[in-house]
C-alpha cells in the first residue's frame, strides 16, 4: 500500500511481522555518495544506472540497505544538496525512470533503499525562491523563507551575527536591501518552517517518494528547520560556527535544535506508519547526547546518526563511554544507537587514524596531507579494528561507500580541482570534504579504474587501483573480505534471540581494552592500548582484524571475534 492509498484493516502484528518491519533496528545500511559511486555514460558524474549495474557489489558484501545521496535536479553549487526540485531527477544523474529500474533491481536483490530529503533549505534556483527575489519584501513568496531588513545606516549590516557552516556570514542581501538566511551557501536560502506552505509542501515530497516505493528517509540538517525568528533576532556570539555534525553550544541557539522540529516529525511519523509495511527514517542531527533521543522518541523518527562514535579518540575509556551513553540514551526511548566511523562529510577515518589525537583537520588539507605526517600502516590497523569494533554493536551500522576498501582521504587535491563550497566562502584556506568524496576505484586500471567508461569529475590519486574492488576480490585479509566476513558473521549473532533486544555485557579486559559479549554467539576484544593483552582461553577464534598467529595474546590496534566455549585455551 502506498502512502497515499486509504488504508485498509490489517491483522493483528505477529512478532515475525514485527521483527520484518522493524528492519533498520540492527541493520548494515550503505551510504552511496551518488556523484562518487559509479558513472554508466562517460560523463565523469556517477548516476542511478551505474549505481543500479553495482548492486550485486553491495549484496555480495553483505548489507541490508543503501542510502542514495541527493540525485534531484540541482545547480550543484553545494554537490546536489542544492536542491531545485524535490520530485525529480537531475538529468546528469539519469531519469524518474532509472530510479524505477534501480529501486526494482535493488529489491529484487532483498536491499532496501533510503533517499535523502533536504528540507531545510533549497537552491536559489528552486521556483520558490526566484519567485521570492522578484516579489517585494513582505510577500507571501518571501515568506517561505526567512527574509529580514537589515541593521546599521540603511540596513547595511546583517539582521544578527549568525555565521555559515561554511564560512562567512550567514546572511546575504538581496539588489533591493533586504537580507536572507542560509546556514550553508548562498545558493541554499533556508526554508521558513514557520509557513505551513513549506510543512505541506514537503509532506507532498515524502509521499511521492514513498509512493514510488522508497524504504526511508536519511533527513538532512534534521535539527535545523526550526529557528527563533521572533524580533529583534538573537545573536548568537559565535556558538552556531561549529564544525558539521558537531552539537551547538547551549540548549537555547536561535537556530539549531529548537523543540518547535519535533511537531514537524511527528507529522512526518504518521505518514511513514500509514504505509505497509511501514517506512523508517534517520535524522541528520548535530546536537548533544543529551538532546538526541528527544528525535528517536516513539512517535517521531526511528534512528539518529551517531556522531559521538565518529569523533571518539582511539582510546577503551572514550569509547567504553560513548557507546553506554549511546545505548543509555536510545533505550530510553525505545530504540537502538546507530555507528559510523566516516561519511561525505569528514576525513575518511583510515586517514584519520593515522594522525596525531587532536589534529585540525583543516590545516591538514591546506598543507595538502603533509602537516602532520599521517601513519597509513597505523590508519589501516585501527580502521580494521574499528570496523569489527562497530559491527559487533547493538543497533545499526552506516558505512561509507569505499570503507570497505580502505580507501584513504585525497588530502592533496590540487585547488583548480576542488568543487566545496567551503573552498571560496573561507577565503580558499579551508578546503572542504572533496578528499572524502573522491570516486571509488572498481578496477585496477582504466581512465578512471573503472567507476566509468572515462575520467572522473574529481581526479583520483595515481595508484587508486590498487585499493579497487577488483584488486582486493578473493585476497586472503584484504580490506574488502574482512568486510565480506565480518558482515557475514554478524547476521548470524544480530539476528538472535538474545541480541534483538541490544544487549551488551560488558568483561573484565586489560588497560586499554575493550570486551563485551553479545548473547551465546559472540564476544569481541578490541585492543586499543600499545602493547599485546592476554587472549582467553576457552574461546573459537572466528575472526581477526589483523592476520595471526596470536599465541595467546592480542597485538595493539587489532580486534578480535571470538565465539565463547568451554575452557581449554585459545583456538
Amino acid at each position: 500500500m502506498t502512502a497515499s492509498t486509504p488504508q485498509q484493516p490489517s491483522p493483528e502484528p505477529t512478532e515475525a511481522t514485527e521483527a520484518t518491519d522493524a528492519w533498520w533496528r540492527e541493520a548494515v545500511v550503505y551510504q552511496i555518495y551518488v556523484p562518487s559511486f559509479a558513472d554508466s555514460d562517460g560523463d565523469g558524474m556517477g548516476d542511478l544506472r551505474g549505481i543500479a549495474d553495482r548492486l550485486g557489489h553491495l549484496a555480495g558484501l553483505g548489507v541490508d540497505a543503501l542510502w542514495l545521496t541527493p540525485f534531484y535536479p540541482s545547480p550543484w553549487a553545494d554537490g546536489g544538496y542544492d536542491v531545485s526540485d524535490h520530485r525529480d531527477v537531475d538529468p546528469r544523474h539519469g531519469t524518474l525512470g532509472d530510479f524505477r529500474d534501480l529501486l526494482a533491481r535493488a529489491h529484487g536483490l532483498g536491499l532496501k533503499v533510503i533517499v535523502d530529503i533536504v528540507p531545510n533549505h533549497c537552491s536559489d534556483k528552486h521556483p520558490w525562491f526566484v519567485e521570492a527575489l522578484a516579489s517585494a519584501p513582505g510577500s507571501a513568496a518571501r515568506d517561505r523563507f526567512v527574509f529580514r531588513d537589515g541593521k546599521g545606516a540603511g540596513g547595511s549590516e546583517p539582521p544578527a551575527d549568525w555565521q555559515s557552516k561554511f564560512g562567512g556570514a550567514a546572511w546575504t542581501r538581496t539588489a533591493d536591501g533586504q537580507w536572507y538566511m542560509h546556514i550553508f551557501a548562498a545558493e541554499q536560502p533556508d526554508l521558513n518552517w514557520e509557513n505551513p506552505e513549506v510543512a505541506a509542501d514537503f509532506e507532498r515530497t515524502l509521499r511521492f517518494w514513498l509512493d514510488l516505493g522508497v524504504d526511508g528517509f536519511r533527513v538532512d540538517v534534521a535539527h535545523g528547520l526550526c529557528k527563533d525568528l521572533a524580533p529583534p533576532l538573537r545573536n548568537t556570539l559565535g556558538n552556531d560556527a561549529a564544525p558539521l555534525n558537531s552539537p551547538p553550544q547551549g540548549d537555547d541557539h536561535p537556530f539549531w535544535d529548537r523543540d518547535q522540529v519535533h511537531d514537524v516529525y511527528r507529522s512526518w511519523r504518521k505518514i511513514l506508519d500509514s504505509c505497509r509495511p511501514p517506512r523508517a527514517a534517520v535524522a541528520e542531527a548535530g546536537v548533544s547526547a543529551a538532546r538526541l533521543p528527544l528525535y528517536t522518541r516513539p512517535d517521531e523518527l526511528h534512528q539518529a546518526f551517531n556522531f559521538f562514535h565518529l569523533r571518539c579518540p582511539w582510546d577503551a575509556a572514550s569509547f567504553r563511554g560513548v557507546i553506554d551513553e549511546s545505548l543509555d540514551g536510545a533505550r530510553s526511548v525505545g530504540t537502538l544507537p546507530t555507528w559510523v566511523l566516516s561519511n561525505h562529510d569528514v576525513v575518511r577515518h583510515a586517514t584519520r587514524y593515522g594522525l596525531p589525537e587532536g589534529t585540525d583537520f583543516a590545516g591538514w588539507l591546506a598543507s595538502g596531507g603533509r602537516e602532520p605526517a599521517a601513519d597509513h600502516d597505523l590508519g589501516r590497523r585501527r580502521a580494521r579494528a574499528a570496523a569489527l569494533l562497530t559491527l559487533a554493536l547493538p543497533g545499526t551500522a552506516y558505512l561509507y561507500q569505499g570503507e570497505e576498501l580502505g580507501l584513504p582521504e585525497v588530502a592533496d587535491l590540487p585547488a583548480e580541482a576542488l568543487r566545496d563550497p567551503m573552498w571560496e566562502r573561507t577565503g580558499r584556506t579551508n578546503k572542504g570534504r572533496d578528499g572524502c568524496r573522491v570516486p571509488i576505484p572498481w578496477q585496477l586500471r582504466g581512465p578512471s579504474c573503472g567507476f566509468g567508461p572515462a575520467g572522473a569529475w574529481l581526479p583520483q590519486p595515481d595508484g587508486w587501483g590498487a585499493h579497487s574492488v577488483e584488486a582486493q576480490s578473493g585476497v586472503e585479509d584484504s580490506f574488502l573480505e574482512l568486510y565480506r566476513s565480518a558482515l557475514k558473521l554478524r547476521r548470524d549473532f544480530a539476528g538472535s534471540t538474545r541480541s534483538r533486544g541490544g544487549g551488551l555485557e560488558w568483561l573484565d579486559a586489560a588497560d586499554g581494552e575493550l570486551a563485551f559479549r553479545r548473547g551465546s554467539l559472540l564476544e569481541c576484544r578490541v585492543n586499543l592500548s600499545g602493547r599485546p593483552v592476554p587472549l582467553p582461553g576457552g574461546a573459537v577464534r572466528l575472526l581477526a582484524s589483523e592476520p595471526g598467529p596470536y599465541d595467546g595474546l592480542l597485538a595493539p590496534d587489532t580486534a578480535v571475534w571470538l565465539r565463547p566455549g568451554p575452557s581449554g585455551g585459545e583456538g
